[in-house]
């Protein structure tokens, strides 16, 4: 999700709402949720005005992910007026430490 694609219309949205969901904190981390690497995509409908983030918790029995999850969904929603949000949760690819980014990284202090 990184990269900026001038052929895809949406590019500089999606690209703008990755960086609203820097808003988002792991609540146990305290480290925003796209930096840990959390986020994998976002796609947007503008005939629905509908936002779908996928994304990853990192595991599946994270205690706080419902909380994260909706917080997604208030960020959005909060942002963007007149859009719906909705987070999917996968599990593949699995999320690891190289998940995260340089930034994450270094406010991880690792």
């Amino acid at each position: 999700m990184a990269n900026f694609d001038i052929t895809d219309p949406l590019s500089f949205m999606k690209a703008e709402i990755l960086e609203t969901l820097r808003l988002v904190i792991d609540p146990e981390l305290h480290i925003n949720i796209v930096d840990l690497g959390l986020v994998y995509g976002v796609a947007i409908d503008t005939a629905s005005s509908a936002v779908l983030v996928t994304m990853t918790l990192s595991s599946a029995y994270c205690p706080m992910g419902e909380s994260i999850v909706s917080a997604v969904k208030n960020c959005i929603e909060g942002h963007y007026a007149g859009y719906t949000a909705e987070a999917v949760l996968v599990w593949q690819p699995v999320w690891s430490y190289d998940s995260i980014t340089e930034e994450g990284k270094r406010l991880l202090g690792i």
